[in-house]
């Protein structure tokens, strides 16, 4: 079956970096593409960096633009969330998933979703 698993989560204060990482099994990256999601309080979920069935182009949320970076090891079936100037207001659950067909960053078309990793900025 189709799992997929997220880590790196934690406290980290403003300005510093995280690396968050998804593990998935059961699919090969030709045939799913992946993104990432958070969802903060009181705030629905929200796309924040994925991969375009389309083209294949990386998608990031205007709010993490240029600090966030989505990257990839098809051999390993991972990707991973480097995310560099964190401000409070990144704090949120994130989540990875896998869709077999997205063209934008949205949740409704992901099919597989991993349990969330909490990340924290705070002073």
């Amino acid at each position: 079956q189709v799992r997929v698993v997220e880590s790196g989560g934690g406290l980290v204060q403003p300005g510093g970096s995280l690396r968050l990482s998804c593990a998935a099994s059961g699919f090969t990256s030709d045939n799913y593409v992946m993104g990432w999601f958070r969802q903060a309080p009181g705030k629905e979920r929200e796309g924040i960096s994925c991969i375009s069935s389309s083209d294949g182009s990386i998608i990031y949320a205007d709010s993490v633009k240029g600090r966030f970076t989505l990257s990839r090891d098809n051999a390993k079936n991972t990707v991973y969330l480097q995310m560099n100037s964190l401000k409070p207001e990144d704090t949120a659950v994130y989540y990875c998933a896998a869709s077999r067909m997205s063209y934008y960053c949205s949740s409704w078309t992901y099919d597989y979703w991993g349990r969330g990793t909490q990340v924290t900025v705070s002073s």
